[in-house]
């Protein structure tokens, strides 16, 4: 299963990195998408992410207080929930609270790297929708 990693700026590009190396050794189904390795060099980068968005179901956004509220988290978050009933938007909050979460971001069920019960949690979820 395809899952989109979304960032923005260098704290969460690199985290979206380790999760794009890291979650197929843990779900071995994973195929991570991160634009970073995934648009070849040349490519109409807007082109590409609006075709990969279209056909994802499920998305990490890895959200920081720089990034939590840039256009192009927000315009990747909603893309992703198109369909929200069946599709999943998983925040990431990397260096934040659930409560420094404005909307429409402050509707989803966020994930606190440092917790670990939410990581688990969080891999329920992925591996539920990879099967």
């Amino acid at each position: 299963m395809q899952i989109f990693l979304s960032w923005s700026g260098p704290r969460s590009q690199k985290v979206a990195q380790l999760l794009s190396d890291w979650l197929p050794k843990v779900i071995q189904s994973l195929d991570p998408w991160i634009s970073t390795k995934d648009i070849q060099k040349g490519s109409l980068w807007s082109e590409i992410l609006g075709e990969q968005l279209q056909d994802m179901t499920t998305g990490i956004i890895c959200l920081t207080k720089e990034n939590k509220e840039r256009p192009w988290i927000l315009f990747e978050a909603g893309a992703l929930a198109k369909g929200l009933s069946s599709n999943r938007v998983c925040t990431l909050l990397i260096d934040l609270e659930p409560a420094d979460i404005a909307p429409p971001l402050s509707q989803f069920n966020h994930t606190r790297p440092k917790v670990k019960e939410d990581m688990l949690h969080l891999l329920q979820t992925l591996n539920d929708r990879a099967t």
